[in-house]
């Protein structure tokens, strides 16, 4: 590799301002908040223009070194962080709202657009209009978000965020630009059919296909009250009961649940939150009562939501992790998985024996997807980033947890390079090898993130 040929094509593509590969630059682009263990990057650039990323790709190709497109760098499973080293692609730059359609409810951006950005700008000016938001900081960005099969505010009625892509625009790994949906065909971004759907390709493929430059995402109606009902339930056994229940009702905007051991009052119980909504006080008072009855009939005791709990999930991004019990040095990560609601009483029960297991005070949880056709998992550990050993004994809880929710017939979501390979181990041997020769079609080079979803030949 000729990194002095290399940081000078690179300098002539986005600037001398925008390149580096000085250690202190490259240090934050060696890890992730996650327990994965540091990995050597040797560029980082930040591109401004779909024509700066096509030459990037180019020259990638010309150089056979990786590129690892990055957002807001917050999945925490080391996704963004080189296997093989090369370049990070820096996408903070590429942070323009294009458009906000009203009357199709759409917001057409760029890839580099955070949550956080998008949630102010409509608050601002479309302030009846409301996007998906992720449980993550306000500087999670929306393209990484939805390229993850991410979920969270509004999953339950709508299902994950991935779903609420109408349309892409990709640099390929070959350097050309390629519209995914009604984009294809149409000057509007409104839909993803009547066409063939592609999308799909570059949704939780970790970017092995292609640059996302563009996306156009599903924006909804805001209603003007927003509460939430707060219930606990003594045995895990009642939660598909209750979350049936709930989603019977038609009420509910999300429903979320929790095991957690701290405070000491929470301990032994799974709670339960349900969000309502209305277009007036009244109306929500009428929610809280009917869903008062669910509990009661559901086996769970409702109570008055804490005002710390609240204050929290009324928050808007939620940060999940202020439920995680943080030790000193500031490390979390966790599992999640894609799981069907039959196991999810096991899931709570064995997940919270893996924490004790490594030490780990329990913080479990979960969030419906489309009603109960699906429901994310989360199995939470925390630990020192100081301590060696003690993010060894996170990476190897994680680990058990991998391998307990494809025992129980989930999939882990967002999956670092050793649950990629359990995923892979279970898979159907045709769909890895239509994957592998997909990707192999449309990247000989091997340039795209090399080291993720490798399947062994």
């Amino acid at each position: 590799m000729d990194k002095e040929k290399i940081l000078k094509d690179l300098e002539n593509i986005v600037g001398k301002d925008f390149v580096s590969n000085k250690a202190e630059d490259l240090y934050i682009y060696s890890q992730d908040p996650g327990a994965s263990l540091p990995r050597p990057v040797d560029f980082v650039v930040m591109p401004s223009t779909v024509g700066e990323i096509q030459n990037l790709v180019r020259s990638a190709n010309e150089h056979k070194i990786p590129l690892v497109p990055l957002g807001g760098g917050l999945t925490l499973s080391g996704l963004v962080i080189p296997v093989k080293g090369g370049i990070v692609v820096d996408m903070k730059r590429m942070n323009k709202i294009i458009e906000i359609n009203e009357l199709s409810k759409y917001a057409l951006i760029e890839s580099g657009v955070t949550s956080g950005q998008l949630l102010s700008h409509l608050n601002e000016n479309f302030p009846n209009l409301q996007p998906p938001v992720p449980d993550a900081p306000p500087s999670a960005t929306i393209a990484g978000n939805v390229l993850i099969h991410g979920s969270g505010y509004l999953s339950q009625k709508y299902g994950d965020h991935g779903a609420m892509i109408n349309g892409l625009e990709v640099v390929l790994p070959d350097g050309k630009v390629c519209k995914l949906g009604s984009c294809a065909v149409s000057k509007f971004w409104f839909a993803r059919g009547p066409i063939p759907d592609l999308i799909g390709l570059f949704i939780s493929s970790f970017g092995t296909m292609g640059i996302i430059t563009k996306l156009s995402i599903q924006l909804f109606d805001k209603p003007k009250f927003r509460e939430v009902v707060f219930g606990l339930l003594n045995d895990p056994k009642d939660i598909p009961n209750i979350l049936l229940k709930i989603t019977e009702t038609g009420l509910a905007e999300d429903v979320l649940l929790g095991k957690q051991d701290k405070p000491d009052w929470m301990k032994g119980y799974v709670f339960v939150i349900a969000y309502v909504t209305g277009e007036s006080q009244e109306e929500i008072d009428s929610h809280i009562k009917s869903f008062k009855r669910v509990y009661r009939k559901a086996k769970a005791r409702y109570m008055k939501t804490p005002d710390r709990i609240r204050t929290a999930y009324l928050e808007k991004p939620i940060f999940a992790a202020t439920a995680a019990d943080f030790r000193k040095g500031g490390g979390f990560e966790y599992v999640g998985a894609n799981m069907p609601l039959e196991n999810i009483p096991e899931a709570y029960k064995r997940g919270a024996e893996i924490s004790k297991k490594y030490g780990i005070i329990p913080t479990l949880g979960s969030r419906l997807i489309g009603g109960t056709h699906n429901i994310v998992m989360f199995f939470s550990y925390s630990f020192n980033r100081a301590d060696p050993k003690d993010m060894e004994n996170a990476r190897n809880a994680l680990h058990e947890t991998n391998k307990l929710a494809l025992e129980l017939g989930g999939i882990p979501w967002k999956a670092e390079l050793v649950g990629q390979q359990l995923i892979l181990e279970k898979m159907d041997p045709n769909y890895k090898k239509l994957y592998n020769t997909i990707r192999s079609t449309l990247d000989p080079n091997r340039i795209m993130n090399p080291g993720n979803w490798e399947v062994n030949k």
